[in-house]
């Protein structure tokens, strides 16, 4: 039985944990980081590694992911792994009449909050991208979004925190968090039990499932996306693209209906071509439908016609850790003395893991954050109906 001891212990090793530790470690904190299974096992190895802002809602959602998109760079250069980071923007497909008013409204209220988004008409956005299906009604781009390779950054931040003296237990899971007097006093792991003051929970989709002795309900559902791989083809998508589906329902349920799911797109450096992804409330279940790929490849060939014929060489799918209003929880929890909250990020894991780290770091160093935790405090659930 171990008897080792942190200021800090992390529980859950993907982006968001991985980042935590490395910017707790860079301020000389005692950190160690926990992770039950391997490297990128999770959500942050299921997914295409998309940062964009595009699709983000106008106001504290936009703010965020704003400023963790501009930390990419100076981490590209300063992580000891190649993350692959690109800024090589990113373009919201219009499919429908209906839509433009909806996307106009949308990309009017990103400007103002500082995105630079250009609309393009139908004409335009097939001079960006010739393969778009002449069907479409055009477009917004904005230079500003990008991707990254999320598997090399997992890994880069968690080689980034063990340089800088963190502790990383891969393999060995949390099964408690252990308290005296109401506060935090360590975790118990498969392995031994482990003092520390304070306690992370960056474990995304399995938040709920760390047992705590205060009761407590992190509203947090696991949604599964499905992807597609093809074959490498020749350069057909030189950013990544989004349907405007989902976004018009923020503002107009009855176009979202008219559009049906939507749809990513995106090409590797080897000519690969990412596409999804569905999103469903299936509990734990991580495998692939066939009904889940025929629905994304049917929408993704209304987009680019050419993919009709492109061999798909395998599929896999990736559970994102949902909250009720899409918004990530972060920061300390009342009901316990020492325990801090860094998880439900849904999609935008991989985007917000810089800013995040960053975030949660300056709170257990008591620094002033370089935004507010307040809007993504968990306890605005606290009057959610039942379900």
């Amino acid at each position: 039985m171990s008897n080792q001891s942190a200021e800090v212990i992390i529980i859950g090793g993907g982006v968001i944990g991985s980042s935590i530790a490395y910017h707790l470690a860079a301020k000389k904190i005692d950190v160690m980081l926990f992770e039950r299974q391997a490297v990128a096992s999770g959500s942050s190895g299921a997914c295409d590694g998309a940062v964009l802002l595009q699709s983000k809602k106008p106001g504290i959602h936009l703010q965020l992911a704003m400023a963790s998109i501009k930390r990419f760079a100076e981490l590209s250069e300063k992580l000891p792994y190649p993350i692959e980071f690109k800024n090589n923007g990113s373009m919201v497909v219009i499919e429908h009449e209906a839509e433009l008013p909806v996307m106009r409204a949308f990309a009017e209220q990103q400007t103002r909050y500082g995105l630079q988004v250009s609309f393009l008409d139908a004409h335009e956005a097939r001079e960006r991208v010739p393969a778009l299906s002449e069907r479409i009604a055009g477009a917004t781009f904005s230079s500003l979004d990008g991707k990254v390779h999320p598997i090399r950054l997992n890994l880069a931040f968690l080689l980034g925190a063990k340089e800088q003296g963190a502790g990383i237990r891969i393999g060995e899971g949390v099964l408690r968090i252990d308290t005296e007097n109401g506060k935090v006093a360590g975790v118990t792991t498969s392995r031994g039990s482990y003092p520390c003051r304070i306690v992370v929970n960056a474990a995304g989709v399995l938040a709920p499932q760390i047992k705590t002795i205060v009761p407590l309900d992190i509203p947090i559902k696991p949604r599964r996306g499905q992807i597609l791989v093809t074959e490498a083809v020749d350069p057909l998508a030189k950013c990544c693209m989004l349907s405007a589906g989902y976004i018009a329902a923020k503002f107009d349920p009855a176009a979202a209906r008219r559009s049906g799911t939507g749809v990513s797109i995106d090409q590797t450096a080897k000519g690969n071509l990412l596409i999804g992804s569905t999103r469903e409330f299936v509990g734990y279940n991580r495998q692939t439908t066939l009904d889940g790929l025929v629905q994304i490849a049917h929408r993704a060939r209304q987009i680019i016609p050419s993919l009709e014929g492109l061999k798909v060489i395998r599929s896999f799918a990736g559970l994102r850790p949902y909250t009720p209003d899409g918004l990530p929880i972060l920061g300390a929890v009342d009901a316990m003395e020492g325990f801090i909250m860094a998880a439900g990020h849904e999609g935008d894991g991989i985007a917000l893991s810089p800013i995040t780290g960053e975030l949660i770091a300056q709170l257990i160093a008591a620094e002033d954050p370089a935004i507010s935790l307040s809007p993504f405090s968990i306890s605005r659930f606290s009057n959610l109906p039942d379900e």
